[in-house]
């Protein structure tokens, strides 16, 4: 089941839809999320940011209540090998894809000028070809693709009202990094059992770690004052300026020095929590099997992947204003 041989007859279609399965993975959010903080707008970032973790979370957790298998193979072939371990309704890909797209255009609109059918045809393309995609890959059905969207929709309605409240969380009470760590935390550890391991669970564990610690970062701006308060919320319309040749430098250049950071935070953290988890447990060192029980999964993934969170929002920031990268 996990080796398949299969003739590409069309590889327009072929890299059209590896390309797009990309933009619904790990590579595209934390190379997009962290550009868009450090380059374009964090208010947007922020937004975008917690609500992929909110539907993320929710697709993860219905996938193993559910327990809807993919679909079986054969006929079809499964391009991904990673993900066949996952049950597979709703699609997770297809439920982050819409939320990025349509909470990036309804955050926008009233504060940007650009022409709105454009922004809403751009969405659309996205959200489309990233759900398109897992049809061609085989990973999911139509109905767990069209779950996935619905799903998302009805979120992003029910949540709409409080996006502004969403905006005002960095200038919470001192108390609010403490909610924001064990409420997560708590979420993660008691993850619905599967069946059979799945990368499911450290997944979410990633996912929420990461929003959490994006929050908190927010929230340390903010009480310390370490970086000056982002653009208010809506209604303010501001033009996108023209790409330039030294905006473009510029962009690339921070994104770099972000990625650098959060590369060596990411792998610091992540090898000294192993080791202090490896001792407390008596589990014997690069122990790969020992990595998936529950009590070393979740607080290493958990700690690792909070640190990141802080380090993308308050660290870099930082380190660009030191490096004179405005």
């Amino acid at each position: 089941a996990y080796v398949q041989k299969y003739v590409v007859k069309n590889y327009f279609y072929y890299y059209l839809f590896q390309f797009s399965a990309a933009l619904g993975q790990e590579v595209f959010y934390i190379t997009f999320l962290p550009f868009t903080h450090w380059n374009i707008d964090p208010y947007l970032s922020r937004r975008l940011i917690i609500i992929w973790v909110l539907v993320m979370y929710i697709g993860q957790v219905a996938k193993d209540i559910l327990k809807w298998p993919r679909p079986s193979s054969p006929p079809v072939v499964k391009l991904e090998k990673r993900l066949i371990a996952e049950y597979g309704m709703p699609s997770t890909h297809a439920m982050a894809a819409t939320a990025i797209a349509f909470t990036l255009l309804i955050s926008t609109v009233d504060r940007y000028q650009y022409p709105f059918v454009l922004g809403l045809v751009m969405a659309v393309v996205f959200s489309t070809l990233v759900c398109l995609s897992r049809l061609y890959t085989g990973m999911h059905t139509v109905l767990d693709v069209l779950g996935g969207v619905l799903i998302t929709a009805l979120l992003i309605v029910l949540t709409y009202p409080a996006w502004t409240f969403i905006d005002c969380l960095d200038s919470a009470s001192p108390l609010f990094p403490v909610c924001v760590i064990v409420v997560p935390f708590f979420l993660c550890y008691n993850y619905p059992v599967s069946d059979y391991y799945s990368p499911t669970r450290a997944d979410t564990t990633t996912i929420l770690a990461a929003g959490a610690g994006v929050t908190i970062g927010f929230w340390i701006n903010h009480f310390f004052q370490l970086v000056s308060k982002p653009t208010e919320s809506l209604p303010v319309i501001q033009n996108i300026p023209p790409l330039t040749t030294y905006m473009l430098v510029l962009g690339l250049t921070k994104f770099a020095v972000g990625i650098v950071l959060i590369l060596l935070v990411r792998q610091l953290v992540q090898n000294l929590s192993l080791q202090v988890l490896y001792s407390w447990f008596k589990v014997v060192t690069r122990n790969k099997e020992a990595r998936r029980r529950l009590e070393i999964e979740v607080p290493y993934k958990f700690v690792t992947y909070t640190s990141v969170g802080i380090c993308a929002t308050t660290f870099v920031p930082m380190l660009h204003r030191f490096l004179g990268l405005p």
